[in-house]
């Protein structure tokens, strides 16, 4: 099964939480422990081995802050 590696532009994150509700896994979850220097909270990865690269989390950001890197294992 495909593997990925998601990375988050936290800066620019708005906390909208879009990505959160697209993920299949659930692995994403708004953290009110992180926030970036806007204060939005940020999003946490609740187990990156669970992220199958699907990107529908970047699909769904409408500000562009998420990158997935398919990783495909043979």
């Amino acid at each position: 099964m495909a593997k990925g590696k998601t990375t988050f532009d936290e800066a620019k994150c708005k906390g909208c939480g879009l990505c959160v509700a697209f993920c299949p896994t659930k692995i994403l979850v708004l953290d009110p422990k992180r926030m970036n220097q806007h204060g939005y909270q940020l999003i946490t990865i609740t187990d990156p081995d669970k992220c199958i690269g699907c990107a529908f989390c970047a699909i769904m950001c409408p500000d562009s802050v998420i990158t997935v890197e398919r990783i495909d294992h043979e």
